[in-house]
């Protein structure tokens, strides 16, 4: 028996005796927010799970991880989705700052984040964007002024999703105002707690607010976690994008949900039921060439992440080549939700009201928040253009 297979096992184990009932299924996952109560057996499972390392199960031990090659890892997943677990614990730590911290951060700054964020103790948000600096980040103007031991910050972030329950930000800032606009930027972390922080959500067309506006006003950050030298944040902060590319492309061993998509859907199984079937077939043919069309896409797509992890044996993101799978993953996310309202017809397109179930009325926010899908984490647009420039070597 190979040490995989008697992993296998003893996960399988495990998981049957610790994961809840409450934690199997579509619902909630926790966050790490200190801001938010979880259910019983959402905040159960993460602790867990939390306890073995499985929250971030290839970090290493020492960092609150679970220490386990990637082929360990995809075992455990697979294991998880054999019983339909949930994932313990979802956020900016566990997918982008976390990976940027093993590779950058000091010893310091790993003990005291990846531990906090291993066992759920804190959400994080995303200080990059900026109402005149969102596609041209390096044009952002919050300014970070070195006071000795700490930077004293004052500017305005916009689009930092899920600020108004996180704990911490990770955040660019200028620190030399005179530089080259790629220059003088400097990566920072600061607490959301404290009084020259204001967070505004931002409501959107959905009905929901999981984006917000920032405001950072004499807003302090410990010179103990600047990450990297003093501005070379540009490069710190490029990295953590692939980081977080290679997540929404589906390149990590999980897939993550993209913000604002309360329901998850198959295509076929929502025309059989809306459409319905003729001899086990969905019974209109151009319904069904779609489906079998995004179908085919997301199957072919699935192989090409599968292989592209198999390639890159290190587990890094694989640099630029992760905008190839935030452009393709995230317009079949998008296409999907489109997909699934188009099928249920006029009961895709409800906001309210007794005559729409719960599905269909989060089909219909979902589809209006898949919208934002191919704009957050950088637009299909700055993809593209990354893909031509750093992939396939283009001239400008």
């Amino acid at each position: 028996m190979s040490d995989l297979t008697t992993f296998r096992e003893e996960t399988r184990a495990w998981l049957a005796v610790n994961c809840p009932a409450g934690a199997r299924g579509p619902g909630e996952v926790h966050t790490g927010s200190t801001k938010l109560t979880f259910q019983r057996d959402t905040q159960a499972w993460m602790e867990r799970m939390a306890e073995r390392g499985w929250t971030v199960p290839t970090w290493p031990a020492a960092y609150g991880g679970g220490g386990l090659s990637r082929d360990q890892a995809t075992v455990l997943y697979e294991e998880m989705a054999r019983i339909q677990a949930r994932m313990p614990l979802v956020n900016m730590g566990t997918r982008m700052l976390g990976p940027t911290l093993l590779e950058h951060g000091t010893e310091d700054q790993k003990q005291r984040h990846l531990t906090l964020i291993a066992r759920g103790g804190a959400a994080w948000c995303q200080g990059y964007s900026e109402p005149g600096a969102g596609s041209d980040l390096a044009s952002l103007r919050t300014r970070a002024e070195d006071r000795g031991d700490h930077f004293v910050i004052n500017g305005q972030k916009i689009w930092t999703s899920g600020a108004q329950y996180a704990d911490w930000m990770f955040c660019l800032v200028r620190t030399d105002p005179a530089a080259p606009k790629h220059l003088g930027i400097s990566f920072v972390l600061l607490t959301m707690d404290q009084p020259g922080v204001t967070v505004r959500p931002i409501s959107l067309i959905s009905g929901s607010s999981p984006f917000c506006e920032t405001f950072l006003d004499n807003a302090t950050a410990s010179k103990a976690d600047l990450v990297g030298r003093m501005n070379d944040g540009w490069s710190i902060g490029k990295r953590l994008l692939q980081h977080e590319r290679s997540g929404q492309g589906g390149l990590g061993p999980t897939a993550t949900r993209p913000v604002g998509v309360t329901v998850d859907l198959d295509p076929a199984t929502t025309a059989l039921k809306y459409i319905g079937s003729r001899d086990g077939r969905i019974a209109d043919s151009g319904s069904r060439d779609i489906v079998l069309r995004w179908k085919m896409n997301s199957a072919a797509f699935g192989l090409t992440q599968r292989r592209a992890g198999e390639e890159n044996r290190s587990g890094n993101a694989p640099g630029e080549a992760t905008s190839i799978f935030k452009l393709y993953g995230s317009t079949l996310a998008r296409d999907r939700q489109e997909l699934l309202v188009q099928l249920m017809g006029t009961q895709g397109l409800g906001w309210d009201g007794d005559n729409f179930a719960s599905d269909e009325l989060g089909a219909t926010r979902s589809w209006l928040s898949s919208k934002a899908v191919t704009i957050y984490g950088g637009t299909n647009e700055v993809q593209s253009n990354i893909i031509a420039k750093r992939v396939l070597g283009l001239p400008d």
